[in-house]
């Protein structure tokens, strides 16, 4: 697929282009987990690619290049922790010759890091924020300059008109868009707290969604700063992309298939790399 947009063809950029599936080389040992470990992966992340992302956009210079280079980079420090990263079925929307919303679960704050330079290299992709993403101090201007669709998370009718008005006019323009209907993060996947915000643009731009199921929980949830939990080094990164689905009627059935392929790629992982301690 052509790419609309210029892309630098940079190691980092690179990082993901391993056509269906990604797989992280041979990693050293994980260090032991403990606070300490936690503070020295956020000393780097900060001092490193945040920080070095957060200068391009103070000068109106975070592109997206940029944006996925420090994506990448993120990725490298969680394979410094000893965490591999395994990503699936990339074909899914590497293949599609239109733009697409990619609906899946929220775990942490590191799927928000790692699918840009997973998705951006093929096509030109922005998420759906809370407005306090846009708001914090440095990652604000970073995550500002995506063009990110902006809710509120306080009145559901009004988040749902402010995807549907700017989802469409992202999507005309031939940007992708990534959605977690989940109101918060969680280990736990359920149902009942997975919205259809994503279905319901998908069906009134008329464009494919693609499922997303992901196990992120090496980065765990903090209880003061929801976004700076526990780290825990050897622990797997996972994630899947799923066919991409038109939706038809009133979109019940392809809403009920995404939440199948998050609740049986979920189990599995469990099943393989079992629980480390709470999110």
């Amino acid at each position: 697929m052509k790419m609309p947009m210029p892309f630098d063809d940079s190691f980092f950029c690179r990082k993901f282009l391993q056509a269906d599936s990604y797989r992280s080389p041979a990693l050293p040992p994980a260090p032991a987990p403990g606070l300490l470990r936690s503070c020295g992966f956020y000393y780097r992340l900060f001092l490193g690619p945040v920080r070095w992302l957060c200068a391009k956009a103070a000068r109106g210079e975070c592109g997206d290049a940029a944006w996925v280079h420090a994506s990448a980079w993120v990725a490298e420090l969680m394979e410094g922790l000893g965490c591999p990263i395994f990503v699936d079925g990339m074909r899914h929307f590497e293949q599609l010759e239109e733009p697409c919303l990619f609906v899946g679960n929220h775990m942490s704050t590191l799927e928000t890091f790692l699918l840009p330079s997973m998705i951006r290299p093929f096509r030109p992709v922005t998420f759906v924020v809370k407005k306090s993403l846009t708001t914090m101090p440095f990652f604000g201007a970073v995550m500002r300059s995506r063009d990110p669709i902006v809710v509120e998370r306080v009145n559901p009718r009004q988040d749902l008109a402010a995807v549907l008005e700017g989802g469409q006019r992202l999507l005309e323009k031939g940007i992708s868009i990534i959605v977690f209907p989940q109101s918060t993060r969680s280990r736990q996947f359920s149902e009942e707290h997975f919205n259809t915000i994503g279905i319901k643009l998908a069906r009134k731009a008329g464009v494919p969604v693609v499922p997303l199921a992901l196990k992120t929980d090496a980065w765990g949830t903090g209880k003061r700063i929801r976004e700076l939990g526990p780290v825990r080094p050897g622990m797997p990164v996972r994630f899947a992309f799923g066919e991409a689905l038109r939706v038809s009627g009133n979109g019940k059935a392809e809403h009920a298939a995404i939440c199948e392929f998050i609740r049986t790629h979920l189990a599995r992982w469990e099943a393989e790399d079992g629980v480390n301690g709470e999110a």
